[in-house]
């Protein structure tokens, strides 16, 4: 490149160790900068300083408070790593404030993706991110997270160069460059975005609240709560300005209760309420705990009913004494919560398992959990009960009533 294509390139984030890598960090500089890009390379080796790099050892370790000297001195990779995950978020933020960045791409192995996952999480929604990892063919939620982080194998060990790390590495070096020429920094106004929680289960009604919404001018997310879906959702009600959450489906809270595959942990749910953020609460799927295969399902929920939704995976249904489980979890969450909370709840059925034409339906529980959610529910939370199956059009028109009421409420307050 010129100096004048230079400096109106996009700049791109390297984040390579020189202490061991220094050979693959030259290459993927190279390989970027024949894509037309600038480089902005960010190396936290610990073993020693190469040289080189925009953002080095000692800068990284200067943002984490300490000198690189300390960080060695620590003398336990675990700590000398945290240490350096921190520096590294502090110093690439630092360095995007001044020059803003337009894509980072990652190579490592585990200690090196871990630092890079870590440090890519915490960079917006958007941004291009990539990581070329020893780890891609394995378990990969530890460095992807909740974030849009793309992972692609190393193939062969991180250890110099041949003739499938120079295509990998040059492959990764254009991706990433190609999505830094398309990435906008200037993104449009955005609509009022709102939040929502599904299964497929559920999603006749689900589709029709979101097109209504979409209707009105909003921007509708929708998430498939099998266990990774409600916590993206959490996520982005931490990180970005929702107007919305319709959290119409309880799968994963429900299995954290009851044991089952989609267990989200504790916090699934909170993160909009603590955050204030207006908020619908609807007991989809609750009907049924998603449990593994049909054997393994009878053994852990003896007694119960079942529907094998396919070899891997049987719907377990739920008994009253499960649903009243669920409805003091959720109360105790919206007694936390800092801005306006709904609940709406069906009387025929939870979801298209629990209905007539499904395998696993009770008439006899709707009723009584509706009751007793209105017990258990603090007193300034409306609950409203639809003499509608969940998918039936009465229960999602009562869902869009009432986001509409609590979105034009914000607008009166932001007014």
């Amino acid at each position: 490149m010129t100096e004048r294509e230079s400096t109106r390139a996009p700049s791109v984030l390297l984040v390579i160790t020189q202490d061991t890598k220094e050979e693959e960090a030259r290459f993927a500089r190279a390989a970027l900068e024949a894509a037309g890009v600038r480089v902005v390379h960010l190396d936290p080796s610990v073993r020693r300083t190469v040289g080189g790099a925009e953002i080095s050892p000692e800068d990284v370790a200067a943002a984490a408070g300490m000198t690189i000297e300390e960080v060695r001195a620590l003398g336990h990779e675990g700590k000398c790593q945290a240490a350096m995950i921190q520096g590294a978020i502090a110093a690439a933020h630092a360095w995007d404030a001044r020059e803003p960045i337009s894509g980072i791409l990652a190579i490592g192995g585990s200690m090196g993706s871990a630092l890079a996952g870590a440090l890519m999480q915490s960079f917006p929604y958007g941004l291009p991110k990539l990581i070329v990892s020893t780890m891609a063919s394995g378990f990969t939620k530890p460095y992807m997270g909740i974030k849009d982080i793309a992972m692609m194998n190393a193939v062969t060990d991180i250890s110099g160069l041949n003739t499938i790390s120079r295509d990998v590495f040059g492959n990764a070096a254009r991706a990433v460059a190609g999505m830094a020429h398309g990435y906008d920094h200037n993104a449009p106004a955005e609509k009022p975005l709102v939040l929502i929680t599904t299964l497929g289960t559920t999603e006749a009604s689900v589709r029709r609240v979101r097109q209504a919404l979409e209707s009105d001018g909003c921007e509708v997310m929708v998430f498939h709560s099998s266990g990774a879906g409600g916590p993206t959702l959490d996520g982005l009600a931490q990180a970005k300005d929702v107007a919305l959450v319709l959290d119409l489906s309880q799968t994963e809270i429900l299995d954290h209760l009851m044991g089952g595959l989609a267990d989200s942990g504790p916090d699934r749910g909170k993160a909009a309420l603590a955050r204030g953020i207006p908020t619908v609460l609807a007991p989809g799927n609750a009907d049924f705990i998603i449990a593994g295969p049909i054997d393994v399902a009878r053994a852990q929920f003896p007694g119960r009913r079942y529907h094998e939704h396919n070899p891997q995976l049987t719907a377990v249904r739920t008994t009253i004494d499960d649903l009243k489980r669920l409805a003091d979890h959720l109360a105790a969450n919206v007694a936390a919560a800092r801005g306006p909370v709904h609940v709406i709840t069906p009387l025929h059925g939870f979801s298209s398992h629990d209905s007539p034409q499904g395998h696993i339906m009770d008439r006899a529980v709707p009723a009584p959990f509706a009751d007793y959610l209105r017990q258990a529910m603090p007193a300034h939370v409306p609950v409203q009960v639809v003499d509608a199956h969940f998918n039936d059009p009465a229960f999602s028109d009562a869902v869009i009533a009432t986001a509409r009421a609590l979105l034009a409420e914000r607008t009166a307050r932001a007014a």
